[in-house]
């Protein structure tokens, strides 16, 4: 009893005590070691995934357009930046920034998930009632589209598990994985867990960044419902429209 406070008073030294001289701690390493900073990377690395989605799932969305549209379209994604670029830099430059901000994305989750069951190692007796089945899978669907983005590449981009792969004909090599049952199976499946990691990402990006408030919750609500219904239908039509016999 008599130590108690003295060990306060220890610990508050601790807590203030000033850096050594020369040592001057970087203001970017404080915010990434920081809880806040890790969500607001989430958060930021989340919406650029996000906008890449949006136009990822409108590029799909040209199979239904024909193989000259798609196949075309593929080719210009090649060509942007040229001459300035040369052929298909942009393409690997837009990558690149993407594979960024999965590996942030990806660190942060979990090491903000490590963080929490330090801070409380034991499980509550009874789950919250708030908490909705998107945020308890948050962990496990960002496993699962982390394993889907490797198959995916594999598939589409390497075409080296797609069975009948021509290189430079994007239309029939969609064509050629969703026509496989595991292929369409294992896509529809990643595509339902990206609606509900998207649906609950955007509501929790939104927090993070402050831009919610009581008067704007119902629209931001709306807003992550939205998209993830966009996002998962638009994705989900692809593969369904080429086991249906619809795009062939």
């Amino acid at each position: 009893m008599v130590m108690a406070p003295a060990t306060r008073a220890n610990r508050v030294n601790q807590t203030n005590r000033t850096p050594a001289p020369g040592r001057h701690p970087s203001s970017l390493a404080a915010l990434w070691r920081s809880s806040v900073g890790k969500k607001a990377v989430m958060a930021v690395s989340g919406l650029m995934m996000l906008a890449y989605l949006v136009a990822h799932m409108l590029g799909n969305l040209k199979v239904f357009f024909g193989p000259a549209d798609i196949n075309g379209y593929a080719h210009w994604l090649r060509t942007i930046g040229q001459p300035f670029l040369h052929h298909g830099w942009f393409l690997w430059l837009a990558r690149a920034g993407l594979l960024a901000a999965v590996v942030a994305h990806g660190t942060a989750a979990y090491q903000l998930s490590r963080r929490d069951l330090r801070a409380r190692p034991v499980k509550y007796v009874h789950q919250r009632q708030r908490a909705t089945y998107a945020t308890r899978t948050m962990r496990w669907g960002g496993v699962i589209l982390g394993l889907f983005v490797v198959w995916h590449i594999l598939d589409l981009t390497t075409l080296t598990v797609n069975p009948a792969a021509e290189e430079g004909h994007p239309y029939q090599n969609i064509v050629a994985s969703f026509s496989t049952w595991y292929s369409g199976a294992i896509y529809c499946l990643a595509m339902l867990a990206l609606g509900l990691h998207v649906r609950h990402g955007f509501w929790s990006a939104a927090q993070t960044l402050g831009v919610n408030n009581p008067r704007r919750d119902r629209a931001l609500k709306l807003g992550a419902n939205a998209l993830a219904l966009l996002l998962t239908a638009g994705f989900l039509s692809v593969p369904v429209a080429v086991m249906a016999g619809l795009v062939r």
